[in-house]
């Protein structure tokens, strides 16, 4: 009786804890979230939240940010709307092919034939430009290192063949408690034929951080396959003038970016990066930042993206230091 009397009151102190907090939360992923020793105060939060949205107010762009430091607080600015992922969704698309691969008991190392057609010339190909036309042998982990430390296209599509197309993806991706606010629902290939269909690719900011958030915190411990997912987001050597700019060498960084087109009006329909940090004092948080219809050059626009990332590093800092 009395070990059943300590857990019920337990679990009230934990509820009352969570109720505590002033938090925006994704109903995608109710669960995800535990309690931790640091956390930053409700001033702090307000005042980051503030922070971001009087950066991105008045900018000529849509921007989205989502944030949720030490697995349990989070802050948002446009956190709800959908914003086009880009190369982002190569990062929940990775996940999908691991959690294939689990499903079968195999693993990521396996090879598989590179069918030539998938080896277009007319798109970005880091790995065309080193295999041309020829139809080689490869392990699947080094295709998901393409596509997700190069951001390689071919290599993304040919995961996305390998598992069975858009449709198999969300339904992995629902089987790993993704939410419905993630979709992948075109390839590269069609996104070259047809820009606009850059918006069947979609995530909210908040679903992003939540699944950065929960594969730092879980997924990346499942299996080995998983693992090695890990260690090529953090291996990422594509956007270093975004979310990296604004950290030290001291700092880890695990994240995918995600680039758009230029508009025949001159605007730049994306530019996006998230993942998770962690920084040496122990704080941990994911990010992911959005910027859609932007009015600005590539690098102006990768700035922006740069300065938000300063900017919640500041309030992650401060609050850690209190």
């Amino acid at each position: 009786m009395k070990s059943i009397l300590l857990t019920i009151i337990v679990a009230l102190v934990a509820a009352s804890l969570a109720m505590a907090q002033v938090v925006t939360r994704s109903e995608a992923e109710p669960n995800v979230y535990k309690a931790v020793d640091h956390r930053l105060s409700t001033s702090n939060l307000s005042r980051l939240e503030d922070d971001i949205r009087k950066y991105a107010e008045d900018k000529d762009a849509r921007i989205g940010v989502a944030v949720i430091v030490n697995h349990t607080d989070t802050v948002a600015y446009n956190g709800q709307r959908d914003f086009p992922m880009m190369s982002v969704f190569k990062f929940p698309l990775s996940l999908a092919v691991a959690q294939w691969v689990d499903s079968r008991g195999a693993s990521l190392n396996d090879s598989i034939a590179v069918r030539p057609e998938f080896m277009r010339a007319n798109t970005y190909s880091p790995m065309f430009d080193k295999y041309g036309k020829s139809s080689p042998t490869l392990p699947v982990s080094e295709l998901v290192n393409w596509s997700l430390v190069y951001s390689d296209n071919n290599a993304c599509d040919i995961l996305l063949d390998l598992i069975g197309g858009t449709a198999a993806a969300d339904s992995l991706l629902t089987s790993l408690s993704v939410g419905k606010d993630i979709t992948i629902g075109a390839t590269e290939a069609e996104m070259d034929a047809d820009h606009y269909l850059i918006y069947l690719n979609r995530s909210t900011p908040v679903a992003m951080a939540v699944l950065f958030d929960h594969f730092d915190r879980e997924l990346r411990h499942r299996s080995a396959n998983f693992g090695m997912i890990a260690t090529m987001l953090e291996q990422c050597n594509t956007g270093t003038d975004r979310l990296p700019a604004a950290l030290d060498s001291n700092a880890t960084i695990g994240h995918k970016t995600g680039t758009g087109f230029t508009t025949a009006e001159g605007r730049l329909t994306a530019l996006n990066d998230c993942g998770y940090i962690r920084l040496p004092d122990g704080t941990i948080y994911s990010i992911a930042i959005f910027v859609a219809d932007s009015g600005y050059d590539m690098n102006s626009t990768a700035k922006m993206i740069a300065d938000i990332s300063r900017i919640v590093l500041s309030a992650v800092q401060s609050g850690a230091a209190e």
